[in-house]
């Protein structure tokens, strides 16, 4: 590895729910340094995911988080002149990077609505179990079962 390891900066929770993991959400959703338009955006999620679901917005997102998250992924190996897929587990801040992602690819891929309304749809799908973004983990984790008969190549 060379140079030094980029530090791990610490995230200051956003103002509204005091929640880290938003303002993770928020910084994700945000373009071109624009912060307070994410805020909107993510902001009028919650208020739309509250409305449609009679529920705390929070624990609604925590769900789809937990639904998203992936445990196991495959990783690109090569022995011997071939490329293996190999299956790895999923080291902690980059489980919660894989699962923003994926969720905003879901969300930014529905076209036609407002950016706060196809989060807010992604979020309850995903809440549920279903949507683009649970697709893809499990797409994911069948890709990691079918490779694991490589899982003896791993360091």
């Amino acid at each position: 590895m060379r140079g030094k390891q980029a530090p791990i900066r610490i995230i200051v929770p956003d103002s509204k729910f005091g929640n880290v993991l938003v303002s993770k959400l928020i910084n994700y959703v945000m373009q071109d340094g624009k912060k307070t338009t994410a805020e909107k955006i993510v902001y009028d999620c919650f208020v739309i995911i509250s409305d449609k679901t009679k529920q705390d917005p929070m624990d609604v997102f925590d769900l789809a988080l937990k639904n998203i998250t992936p445990a196991i992924e495959v990783r690109s190996r090569r022995v011997g002149g071939a490329n293996y897929q190999i299956p790895t587990p999923v080291r902690g801040a980059r489980k919660h990077a894989l699962a923003y992602r994926w969720l905003l690819i879901a969300a930014r891929g529905k076209k036609g609505k407002p950016m706060a309304e196809r989060l807010a749809g992604e979020i309850m799908l995903a809440a549920n179990g279903e949507g683009d973004a649970v697709k893809k983990r499990q797409d994911v984790q069948r890709m990691a079962e079918a490779n694991r008969a490589f899982a003896h190549f791993a360091k």
